[in-house]
């Protein structure tokens, strides 16, 4: 296990500069703290292990000259900020395609403006916000007129190579060390530092700081709530036994290059048994052991897209989610707008049902019955619906401008009965969906409501069962009054509009993009968490808000909160409360 562990970390080193320059080159650049034109928050990326040997560097007719050492920074840049929207191989998701016809075609001085700049649409303002330099908004511009380079593959031999149990199932405690309330314990991405910070949801003090992936994008709960499981951006699974004093890392892999989504089984007899994670390159998920993270089967995700049944080399596994229905994991593919079934009753005649839905499948949540799944098409602009009983889509509904749901919100409209709500990154509206078929059969699947927030850009929309309110961030919007600040309605009097709360000014933060992002309750429903995401040199906070009356209740500030961004709270987490 030690040298298993050791390999990866001097692999990991090079990260994915490597792509361009091969090992020997990119060895160098990593030991190199001076490097110039690379930013701290790059030098802390987790980078990917890559096999060894090179990658010839790719030069495109028509592209802005670059040296082999801006290519390698903006190769390394792309894959840390833009490939998670725009594709590894960029041709679009829920960001615009930005392969070179089209980008050589727009010229360098349009790029730089819009990456400088963003757009109410979504794109965030990388200058502006202070996170690009000007120097790496001008590299970034040249950089997307070449043909992208194409990372290697990640098989089983590359997986093995980086599993390690860092404490045997045996050797784990068999109660509970502390007397933290672990349901109300809040896993709290540390995006840049490659970290999370477990943070007790009562006294809001921190207990511990955990070394994680780059960027951890969800942390699930197991079943029991006796595990969290994080997955990082760059495909870096670690295992946090709850149990321990403190929580702690119990065992760790990494299924790919890049990653979004980790699940474990729900269903009755099999909770806790399986893990399975989604890559985004390469495009495939993994099955793995619920209780050590050991790879037991790898599946592609390659193939033909739903409406031109075209070839598509590059189709990304996005949301996955646990049903409740069924010893099955749902499972959506972007690019290919397939939703497939994966029967995990028996792993090793594995039984995949495909469903076709729209492409560009992104992120969703169940409703509040949790039979039917609703997730985003993105690009497509339409939510899927997934009958997770009866096994088949229910419907395709037709959304605002890029939905971007998060795991969306369920409350019981007073006109409409139960609806479901996602908000948008394309425009400032928030589409509201019928999600009852029995009790109310004339609004099931039917868009019964649309209000508009404070402008496009939103990551999350949010709610509790308990509470009476629906917030709305706009984290990605290029206003800074906006950005840095949240909508919140009145379930009971949706028509009234919103309500502004000024949450960075509350956080006290005065410098920085401090952008606000993902409302999160705590167990009882009547606290919401708010994250102050500003650069890695600057001050972050989390606001803590009282539901009820919508007051500050709370920050939580300490320099080891560098840039917060997703908190997931346990047991919301393990009950899929939203």
């Amino acid at each position: 296990m030690k040298s298993k562990a050791l390999t990866w970390k001097r692999r990991a080193g090079a990260g994915l500069v490597s792509i361009t320059l091969g090992l020997a080159a990119a060895s160098a650049i990593a030991q190199d703290s001076d490097h110039p034109g690379v930013t701290p928050g790059e030098m802390a990326y987790k980078g990917a292990p890559v096999p060894s040997g090179e990658m010839k560097r790719v030069i495109s007719p028509g592209a802005p000259d670059m040296t082999e050492a801006e290519f390698a920074t903006a190769t390394k840049l792309y894959f840390e900020r833009c490939a998670g929207c725009h594709g590894v191989l960029r041709k679009g998701a829920t960001g615009k395609p930005l392969t070179p016809d089209i980008t050589q075609e727009r010229g360098t001085e349009f790029l730089k403006a819009l990456i400088n700049y963003g757009s109410p649409a979504g794109m965030p303002n990388w200058g502006t916000s202070g996170d690009f330099s000007e120097e790496e908004v001008d590299l970034m511009a040249r950089f997307l007129q070449h043909e992208p380079p194409s990372p290697p593959e990640w098989g089983m031999a590359e997986m093995m190579d980086t599993w390690e149990v860092l404490v045997p199932e045996s050797e784990r405690p068999k109660k509970q060390q502390h007397k933290y309330d672990i349901d109300n314990i809040f896993s709290v991405t540390l995006r840049d530092s490659g970290e999370i910070a477990l943070i007790d949801g009562d006294s809001k003090e921190i207990i511990t700081i955990l070394e994680t992936g780059y960027a951890v994008h969800i942390s699930r709960a197991s079943h029991s709530g006796r595990y969290v499981y994080t997955i990082g951006r760059d495909a870096k699974i670690d295992m946090i036994d709850m149990f321990m004093n403190p929580p702690q890392r119990v065992a760790t892999v990494k299924i790919g290059l890049e990653a979004r989504s980790v699940e474990t089984s729900k269903f009755e007899g099999y909770e806790d048994k399986i893990a399975i994670a989604g890559a985004y390159w390469p495009p495939q998920y993994v099955l793995m052991n619920g209780s050590d993270l050991k790879p037991t089967k790898i599946v592609s995700t390659r193939g033909m897209t739903v409406d031109t049944q075209e070839y598509h080399p590059e189709p990304r596994v996005a949301a996955i989610v646990a049903s409740h229905e069924h010893p099955e994991f749902i499972v959506n593919v972007k690019e290919t707008g397939k939703i497939l079934l994966v029967d995990y009753s028996n792993i090793e005649a594995l039984s995949v049902t495909t469903l076709e839905a729209a492409r560009f499948l992104h992120d969703g949540g169940w409703d509040a019955s949790h039979r039917y799944f609703l997730t985003a098409a993105n690009q497509s602009n339409k939510i899927a619906v997934v009958d997770s009983k009866e096994r088949k889509i229910a419907a395709l509904v037709d959304a605002e401008k890029i939905p971007h749901p998060g795991r969306g919100a369920n409350i019981m409209d007073p006109k409409y009965g139960p609806v479901w709500i996602t908000s948008a990154l394309g425009n400032e509206n928030m589409t509201f969906i019928g999600t009852d078929p029995k009790k109310h059969p004339k609004h099931a699947w039917k868009v019964v409501r649309t209000l508009k927030a404070q402008g496009g850009g939103s990551l999350f929309v949010k709610t509790h069962p308990k509470s009476r309110n629906l917030w709305v961030d706009n984290t990605l919007h290029p206003q800074e009054s906006v950005s840095q600040s949240v909508a919140v309605y009145n379930v009971d009097d949706l028509e009234a509009g919103y309500e502004v709360l000024p949450i960075a000014e509350w956080a006290g933060i005065t410098e920085g993009p401090a952008r606000v992002v993902q409302p999160e309750y705590n167990a009882a429903g009547d606290e919401v968490w708010f994250s102050v995401w500003n650069g890695m040199e600057q001050e972050s906070a989390i606001v803590v808000v009282d539901d009820k009356t919508r007051k500050l209740k709370h920050v939580i500030k300490d320099p080891r909160l560098v840039t917060p961004t997703g908190k997931f709270n346990v047991y919301n987490t393990r009950k899929d409360i939203y």
